[in-house]
């Protein structure tokens, strides 16, 4: 299975081989800031197993785990596509929105749920 993730314009890209390892919706401040909704959904592949293309820029910033996130985002549209979490080196995150598949895999697990807003915690714990 080869799924493609892009940004709104085309621009920025990654190609990801395979199923995801998890995907999970996080409820975090910074998530929320960085979509502008109530909470992003990631979907998390090994990093071996993806192959970004085009430019992005990079904006790092620092999560409720501790650990920065270093987020790739289209300098023309400015979406958010993939981060990698360097508490797990190994993995890159996907914006599943990116993905443009109304068949993606739904989120099992939902984190930083302290953050939820009452009304979008989409019945995951």
């Amino acid at each position: 299975m080869q799924r493609i993730a892009t940004c709104s314009c085309g621009e920025l890209k990654i190609r990801c081989e395979g199923e995801p390892l998890l995907v999970s919706a996080c409820h975090c401040s910074e998530c929320q800031r960085r979509t502008g909704s109530a909470y992003g959904i990631a979907a998390f592949f090994d990093r071996d197993q993806t192959e970004p293309a085009g430019a992005s820029l990079v904006y790092e910033r620092p999560s409720d785990s501790g650990f920065a996130v270093i987020q790739h985002f289209c300098g023309k549209c400015g979406s958010t596509v993939y981060w990698y979490p360097t508490r797990r080196p190994e993995r890159v995150a996907v914006a599943v929105g990116c993905f443009d598949d109304p068949h993606f895999p739904a989120p099992s697990k939902a984190v930083f749920t302290e953050h939820a807003h009452a009304w979008a915690m989409l019945g995951l714990g």
